[in-house]
């Protein structure tokens, strides 16, 4: 699918939008065809485009016409960047931004509402290849253009097409933040090893390499979570103790209900 895009505009090379790129790259997309906006390209990333062939600079020359252009800016800076991208709205080119919090209306009032557009909410294990990604778009949306959209963003991982653009800030708040709650669980854990005595690099690797293979197993089988819970917990034991502590009282539960209404209440007011 990616091999027929014979024209593709990057705004914005960070880490998100690096990330993607270098996936998209790997899954057989013409990096002759490529072009990236962005007037504060890293060094590292300077390389790495002229290494690849990719044309870079501050402002795509209008004569490229992109059939896709991926927004991958801060959602802050989001209105000073589409009006100079609306000449590029025409019946044939598909937008895609990656900006949290900002709506579809946002999109059309500053491109036209018969642009083609898709939000795409991915998060940050994108960047080794293993995210998770949801994307929503506006009526003009047709089944290719999602074929785009989800082949442009399974070359970083999952990826889910939804209808309902209203489910995108819990989306946010659970996939697009959840890799900071995961890291900070580590750091918890670590710190908790630590205060049992353990060496601290020590205790560091036990705690990621837990997360880990906990993560691997649950992506790799097909039980609930829930049985993989009740497998490695034996009555009254050392696991039982432990989530004794957690699951009392719905603890952790009601902890990461709080911790997501929170982001989901930030992701409607950034838009």
């Amino acid at each position: 699918m990616l091999q027929k895009i014979d024209r593709l505009l990057l705004v914005g090379a960070g880490k998100m939008g690096g990330a993607m790129l270098k996936g998209w790259l790997k899954s057989g997309l013409n990096p002759n065809g490529i072009y990236i906006q962005d007037p504060n390209i890293s060094d590292e990333m300077q390389l790495y485009l002229s290494h690849n062939n990719i044309s870079f600079g501050d402002a795509a020359p209008a004569i490229f016409n992109p059939e896709v252009i991926i927004l991958a800016v801060k959602p802050q800076i989001m209105p000073a960047i589409l009006p100079n991208l609306k000449a590029f709205a025409t019946s044939k080119s598909l937008f895609i931004s990656v900006a949290a919090g900002k709506q579809i209306a946002f999109y059309e009032n500053l491109l036209g509402a018969s642009a083609n557009i898709i939000r795409l909410m991915p998060n940050t294990p994108a960047a080794i290849g293993d995210g998770m990604s949801v994307l929503v778009g506006n009526q003009n949306i047709t089944e290719y253009h999602k074929k785009i959209g989800l082949a442009l963003a399974k070359t970083v991982g999952l990826a889910e097409y939804i209808e309902d653009e209203s489910l995108m800030d819990a989306v946010t708040a659970l996939s697009g933040s959840g890799p900071a709650y995961v890291f900070l669980m580590a750091e918890a854990m670590t710190a908790a090893g630590v205060k049992a005595g353990l060496p601290e690099k020590l205790a560091h690797i036990l705690a990621i390499q837990t997360i880990k293979g906990s993560g691997n197993l649950m992506a790799q089988s097909d039980e609930h979570p829930s049985i993989l819970r009740k497998n490695v917990t034996s009555p009254n034991g050392t696991t039982a103790a432990g989530l004794e502590a957690l699951m009392s009282d719905n603890q952790l539960e009601n902890l990461m209900i709080k911790t997501i209404a929170a982001a989901k209440k930030r992701g409607e007011e950034l838009g």
